[in-house]
């Protein structure tokens, strides 16, 4: 009698600091699940400094795959061995492959994500688009601005020369940019009251307001767009899809 091959355990996670809310570890364990990969595991490995991570990588038994979520995305660069040529010309990086070796290759799917998640909502008018905040996250987002032929600018609480500051949204900018997207985590659960500090009054049906935040699925930023008539999208369709993409680069 053939003795049953014993499948080899696949661990995965995410690396972030505060991420007991994340939206990866669900995902994945359900999709585990689902497909009946018992081999399969995703765990939360919450890091206070990336000092940390190292030994993570030394000491997690069959690690295969990572994400990176807040506030690591661009600091885990120098962690890295080698970058894909798409995450090198974004700047950030959102999903890890360990290698038996224990060899570390960085990816963003983020930018996947975010164009496949908008590309539905774009009519004709939509041809520049205003990103509020500068973190790694803007950063994807501006690649797949870039990607769709859409003009965009940043809009930050400390511009250099070459970004917008709050205060300078009025109305002449708000009909010259008809796609809004928020990469900041201000309005996330539990703060759930909060919103990027602008004159939602200024939103008409031209415009779309693009939220990467998922929970609240609803976020304040989004409530107020649309009762000024603005297309409305959260973060929850991206995540899905640069999730798949991610376990697609794990099991290449």
């Amino acid at each position: 009698m053939k003795k049953k091959k014993i499948k080899k355990q696949r661990q995965f996670g995410l690396i972030g600091r505060n991420i007991s809310y994340s939206f990866s570890k669900k995902y994945f364990t359900d999709k585990f699940e689902q497909n009946f990969f018992d081999n399969c595991n995703y765990a939360n490995y919450d890091l206070e400094s990336l000092r940390e991570f190292p030994k993570l990588i030394e000491n997690t038994k069959g690690l295969v795959g990572l994400n990176v979520t807040i506030p690591y995305k661009e600091a885990i660069l120098p962690y890295l061995d080698k970058i894909s040529k798409k995450a090198k010309k974004i700047g950030a990086v959102n999903c890890i492959t360990v290698s038996k070796k224990k060899k570390l290759k960085g990816y963003n799917t983020d930018y996947y994500g975010f164009k496949k998640s908008l590309q539905p909502l774009l009519k004709k008018h939509h041809t520049k688009a205003l990103i509020l905040g500068t973190g790694g996250a803007s950063k994807a987002v501006a690649f797949a601005l870039k990607k769709l032929n859409i003009e965009f600018d940043f809009v930050s609480r400390n511009p250099n020369e070459y970004e917008f500051s709050y205060e300078d949204l009025n109305a002449e900018v708000f009909s010259e940019y008809t796609i809004i997207v928020n990469t900041t985590p201000v309005g996330t659960y539990p703060n759930i009251n909060d919103c990027p500090s602008l004159d939602y009054t200024l939103f008409t049906a031209q415009h779309i307001a693009f939220d990467l935040i998922y929970n609240p699925e609803k976020t304040t930023f989004l409530k107020k767009a649309k009762a000024h008539g603005a297309t409305i999208k959260n973060g929850y369709e991206m995540l899905v899809f640069q999730a798949e993409k991610g376990w697609e680069i794990w099991n290449k």
